[in-house]
C-alpha cells in the first residue's frame, strides 16, 4: 500500500470511529435510569422519531420534534436553560440530535441509550 492509501484508510476509520464513540458535553442514560427522570419537571423530553412512529408508541411526557424538523423547532419550542432528554427508536437518530443540539448551544443535552427499543 501506498503512503495515501494508508491516509485514506486512517481517514475512513476516523470518521468510522467518530460516530460510534461518545460526544463530548452529551450525557447518556440507560431506560433504567430513564424512568427514574421521567417525572422531573425541570427537564425536557424530545422524541425524535418521525410523527407516524411517535403516534405508535410513544412515552408520557415526551414531546415529537422529528429529527428532520429539529433544528427549525428547537429554539422555539425548548429552553437552554432546562436540560434536554432525547430518545429515539434505537439510539441513533437521538445521538445525531443530541449533536445538534449542543451546535445550537444547548449546554445539558442527555440521549437515551437504546431508545425505544430498550424501553419495557
Amino acid at each position: 500500500m501506498t503512503y495515501l492509501n494508508y491516509l485514506v484508510l486512517a481517514l475512513v476509520l476516523f470518521f468510522i470511529m467518530r460516530r460510534f464513540l461518545p460526544i463530548k458535553g452529551i450525557n447518556n442514560i440507560t431506560t433504567n435510569q430513564l424512568k427514574k427522570e421521567i417525572n422531573n419537571k425541570n427537564k425536557q423530553f424530545v422524541d425524535v422519531r418521525t410523527n407516524g412512529e411517535f403516534k405508535g408508541n410513544h412515552i408520557k411526557g415526551f414531546k415529537n420534534i422529528p429529527l428532520h424538523q429539529l433544528a427549525q423547532l428547537a429554539e422555539k419550542d425548548l429552553s437552554k436553560e432546562k436540560e434536554v432528554i432525547v430518545i429515539c427508536q434505537s439510539g441513533m437518530r437521538s445521538q445525531r440530535a443530541s449533536k445538534v443540539l449542543k451546535r445550537l448551544g444547548f449546554k445539558n443535552v442527555t440521549n437515551v441509550k437504546g431508545g425505544m427499543g430498550a424501553w419495557f
